[in-house]
């Protein structure tokens, strides 16, 4: 067959016919993607010289608004093929992904460096103060000024040679990172055959485990290291030396010498982006992305994260000793190391609030708790909800829904993917495979998707989610709001095209209703008897809300400390990564740190996902989010005005202003820490 058949055949080398414009799943073949992304690299590049072809001088709509809609082609063979291979992956897909990386590396320095392109940018740029541009314009022409500037347009060609050689690497380091860690993950099962080994689990757990076995040819019961599985373990297990196994095998992903071994990736990851840093002009990596973010620079951060650290590090203290204390009530004669954490802290919390996790879960039900997030967002923002048969999908599992406001109007269509697979990512997040902006006259409404890996249904029960995992959703349905809300005109500044530090505010923003019993009481019931949750429930729920905030904000300081000092290194490292993580870590340590353990082999986040030099950004939008909800709480957690005012200025707004430009245009002030310190009990 000749290239051109096979074109011609390829679902994703035309914009999709679908009747609301989704990728064809069924006719889209893993031999399709590596085609479709060269073809989609050469349409890219011929726009590109359209661009810098054009006898017309340069100005805004020529130039920087044809740049921005230069690769709609290219947009949707990646956006399709890069959610699978987030979600439903295999080995074959994570040879594509080796393969694109870096033709996709060359094409983005090809644009970077193209001098005739910058010549016309620079241009409209100088004359930006004579163009009467809009608002949305401005930005959109700093933002691209900036991106070039920022990424060596003005290099000489030795160093713009270097910077390609960079750029290429860390795609296939950071690929190899997340391809490691999810064969790690996948890789380990802890196998019971003894009934008593099971001592302590709830009836969930255990269901959950017989079934994992059976599926995979066992008997008795097996726990993995997916969420689901794992956390429930290390909470309820009362086999301590099981839960030391099943902890290191967790906090030893990618770091046991092996093929799957990150620890060098991790090291050259780092030195690598301290390279192009220090070749684009900047003393670290840090510094060069903190340029773009609320932050601004690594001093700022770094003063945030010790402020909030003296002032949850008291209430940490107090939450070990009274942890360490119960332990040794009920017989224990050590002191707490990490794989008794969340066991000793479970019982405390029962023991203090009589609450026990699981005698939360026949009350989050998935499909009742998905069903009330609908309805707060129809009370907040008069969203409604179709599913709709229309909209082919990945995987048997993913639902799909048309999203509609109160007036009727299209706002997009909703993917939803719940449970575990051995071909998804550990973790929970937001995507979209078309993004919202306005051409030729038309809006072309997003398309998001929410990957999550909740608590599959058993033999005997739905759904039932833990609270972690609800709240966990409510999260991420922050983040699709921001997707689906959107109404700006230039895809580069759609929904969640915004400052690292900025972006985490719309969802952490959503995990405030989680507690608050006018929400639960709309969906909250019994799965069997339909009983709503009791109100004694709900109190509990309140109370204990606060319960370990003190180790929880240490712990993800902890994060963003490793996080920093990874990304303000001014010299090469070749030390141990595990002694460097060891030290920049120990401001936050609450617990025995254990040796021949390192979190940063697996952190996925920083190595291979956006939050380089960021971490810090969900705390920082903590701040954010409970200066916003105090908005809210003062006119009523359902006030539409309220809503409206938030969706105005933040949700359809997207990355057209500066973040600050928004929040003090919805809020009235700069947000205040205060909140954040009552709200969490550290004041």
């Amino acid at each position: 067959m000749t290239n051109k058949a096979k074109n011609k055949t390829n679902p994703l080398l035309k914009l999709f016919e679908t009747p609301l414009g989704n990728p064809p799943f069924p006719e889209i073949k893993e031999e399709h993607y590596l085609p479709a992304f060269k073809k989609a690299i050469k349409e890219g590049l011929r726009e590109i010289d359209n661009i810098v072809n054009n006898p017309e001088a340069p100005d805004f709509g020529n130039t920087v608004a044809a740049f921005s809609f230069c690769g709609r082609l290219l947009d949707q063979v990646s956006q399709v093929f890069f959610n699978i291979n987030g979600a439903e992956t295999n080995p074959r897909i994570q040879d594509i992904a080796r393969k694109v990386s870096p033709l996709l590396s060359d094409y983005e320095n090809d644009i970077l460096f193209n001098e005739k392109l910058f010549e016309r940018v620079n241009q409209v740029y100088h004359q930006r103060e004579n163009l009467n541009l809009e608002t949305e314009q401005k930005t959109l022409l700093d933002k691209t000024w900036k991106m070039f500037v920022r990424n060596g347009a003005g290099l000489e060609v030795e160093k713009k040679e270097r910077l390609r050689g960079i750029s290429r690497d860390l795609s296939d380091l950071s690929l190899r990172f997340q391809d490691n860690l999810l064969a790690e993950t996948n890789g380990y099962t802890l196998h019971i055959t003894k009934e008593k080994d099971l001592s302590g689990l709830p009836d969930s757990a255990v269901e959950a485990a017989a079934r994992l076995a059976r599926d995979k040819g066992k008997k008795g019961w097996m726990f993995s290291l997916q969420a689901p599985s794992f956390l429930p373990f290390m909470q309820y297990a009362d086999n301590r030396a099981l839960r030391e196994e099943i902890y290191m095998a967790f906090n030893t992903r990618c770091y046991k010498g092996n093929e799957y071994d990150n620890r060098d990736i991790v090291v050259k990851i780092a030195n690598l982006r301290l390279e192009r840093a220090r070749l684009l002009g900047y003393s670290t990596h840090a510094h060069f992305v903190l340029e773009e973010r609320m932050a601004e620079k690594p001093g700022k951060v770094n003063a945030f994260l010790h402020e909030l650290l003296e002032a949850a590090r008291p209430a940490a203290l107090k939450e070990l000793e009274d942890a360490q204390e119960l332990a040794e009530k009920t017989g224990a004669d050590f002191s707490l190391q990490p794989w008794d954490w969340a066991y000793y802290s479970e019982k405390l919390r029962k023991q203090r609030f009589d609450l026990d996790q699981e005698q939360l879960r026949p009350y989050f039900q998935l499909e009742k708790v998905k069903e009330g997030i609908f309805e707060l967002t129809r009370r907040l923002w008069g969203l409604k909800y179709e599913p709709t048969s229309k909209v082919q999908v990945y995987h048997p599992e993913v639902e799909t829904y048309q999203v509609f406001d109160e007036d009727e109007r299209f706002l997009g269509l909703l993917y939803l993917d719940f449970f575990p697979r051995e071909g998804k990512n550990s973790g929970a997040w937001m995507s979209t495979f078309r993004d919202q902006e306005k051409r030729n006259g038309s809006d072309i409404r997003p398309q998001v998707l929410v990957v999550g890996n909740f608590s599959r249904p058993s033999d005997t029960r739905p759904s039932l989610l833990t609270f972690n995992e609800f709240t966990t959703f409510v999260h991420e349905f922050g983040h699709a709001l921001h997707g689906l809300l959107s109404d700006v005109t230039y895809p580069d500044l759609s929904g969640t095209s915004v400052y690292r530090d900025f972006v985490e505010l719309p969802s952490q923003l959503m995990e405030n209703w989680a507690f608050e019993p006018g929400f639960l009481n709309l969906f909250a019931e019994h799965y069997q008897s339909r009983e709503k949750i009791p109100e004694e429930m709900v109190e509990k729920i309140i109370r204990a809300k606060n319960f370990n905030a003190g180790y929880a904000t240490l712990r993800q300081l902890g994060f963003g400390l490793n996080d920093m000092a990874w990304h303000t290194l001014s010299q090469p490292t070749n030390e141990d990564p595990e002694k460097f993580e060891a030290r920049a870590m120990k401001p936050a340590a609450l617990l025995p740190r254990i040796n021949n353990t390192m979190m940063s082999a697996s952190f996925a986040h920083i190595f291979a996902g956006g939050y380089a030099a960021g971490y810090y950004g969900y705390k920082w939008a903590e701040v954010l989010d409970a200066d916003t909800f105090q908005a809210f709480k003062e006119k009523g957690i359902f006030d539409r005005e309220t809503a409206r005012a938030f969706c105005e200025h933040i949700l359809s707004k997207g990355g057209s202003e500066h973040p600050m430009t928004l929040y003090k245009r919805f809020r009235g002030k700069e947000p205040s820490i205060e909140p954040l310190l009552e709200r969490e009990g550290l004041k």
